[in-house]
């Protein structure tokens, strides 16, 4: 299967396939709450956006990658960005990731709709049967967002990561299996329902 830039959309955000068009928006985006002072976190500086999407386009290239930006329907601002990552169709998984919210989308639908989205293509349409997801083991906030998701937790990656400054990071494995799908699914609709 060849990976193809798709469009996703949901009732409150909406999931673009990353263009050079939206390099304001995600510098907008990640300025809304400077983003990338965040030591949990390598959210890219605007003066680092250019190369942040130039890599997610060779993610995409390479067939690994499906990088997307979040737009907020309502504003039609772009909100944030996601993607799919180390993406391994043959063995029927793959990765969320590079996910960053502005200030102003944290805590509200976005998040929670844009991972539905993204897991309704991984289970339903592409039939995957593993979707993982990692975060910075000092990340509470994230931590416990894809805890709420329904995703169980699986163990630390120590010495993971260097991150920004030098730091080694733990990361910590999180995944959900398709056998879980129906019932994340069900309570991410009742969040969003909410």
């Amino acid at each position: 299967m060849s990976l193809e830039k798709i469009t996703l959309e949901g009732s409150h955000v909406r999931l673009e396939p990353m263009a050079p068009s939206h390099h304001d928006g995600l510098c907008a985006a990640v300025r809304n709450g400077e983003l990338w002072n965040l030591e949990v976190t390598l959210v890219p500086h605007p003066r680092d956006m250019q190369v942040f999407m130039a890599t997610a386009e060779e993610g995409y290239q390479s067939g690994r990658e499906l990088p997307f930006v979040i737009i907020d329907k309502t504003s039609e601002a772009v909100a944030g960005s996601t993607r799919f990552l180390n993406i391994e169709m043959p063995h029927k998984n793959a990765e969320i990731g590079y996910t960053f919210l502005g200030h102003s989308w944290q805590r509200t639908a976005a998040n929670t709709e844009a991972k539905l989205l993204l897991l309704q293509q991984a289970f339903d349409n592409w039939d995957l049967n593993r979707v993982q997801f990692l975060t910075d083991v000092r990340n509470e906030r994230s931590r416990n967002a894809i805890l709420r998701l329904g995703a169980k937790e699986e163990g630390v990656l120590r010495s993971h990561m260097v991150m920004r400054g030098g730091r080694v990071r733990d990361s910590i494995l999180f995944s959900i299996i398709s056998a879980e799908w129906p019932e994340v699914e069900a309570n991410l609709r009742k969040k969003l329902a909410r």
